[in-house]
């Protein structure tokens, strides 16, 4: 009896375990949102280096099962009108970590545009690497996702 008992303990553990591997579709912090807050369509009219632009809590919309935050009722409609554009790609997962196979969260402010689409980074440090080859860590990640969310 106490075996059968051990038995099920272990498997209920490792059932929970694997239903806690899997990472959502779109990273989200907790507090903030999508892009730990930050404008998703923002980003299509910055200039490469500059610093992303917070959203605020009165232009959300919720996609994807995330809060996305944007600076302006235009900034949301557009977004509203065709996420995907938008987005960030994996999910506003680190593109670089992605292209390795595993997720990070992302730091806002390490972004590039790239063939008009948003890849994040971890920080501004792993993108310099991610810039290094962005065609074949694109090719890269391209391959490994979503799947890389069950990892």
């Amino acid at each position: 009896m106490f075996k059968q008992k051990i038995i099920t303990l272990i498997g209920a553990l490792l059932m929970s375990g694997a239903a806690m591997a899997a990472d959502p579709e779109v990273y989200s912090h907790k507090k903030h949102g999508a892009i730990k807050g930050t404008d998703p369509v923002a980003y299509f009219s910055l200039q490469p280096g500059q610093d992303a632009v917070s959203g605020s809590d009165q232009f959300t919309y919720e996609w994807n099962g995330a809060t996305w935050k944007f600076a302006s009722a235009e900034n949301r409609e557009k977004f509203i009108a065709n996420p995907e554009q938008y987005a960030p790609q994996y999910g506003g997962y680190c593109a670089f970590a992605v292209s390795h196979n595993f997720t990070k969260p992302t730091d806002p402010d390490a972004w590039r545009i790239v063939d008009n689409k948003l890849y994040l980074n971890l920080s501004k440090r792993v993108q310099k690497k991610w810039v290094k080859d962005i065609p074949g860590n694109i090719a890269k990640a391209d391959s490994n996702w979503p799947g890389v969310l069950n990892n």
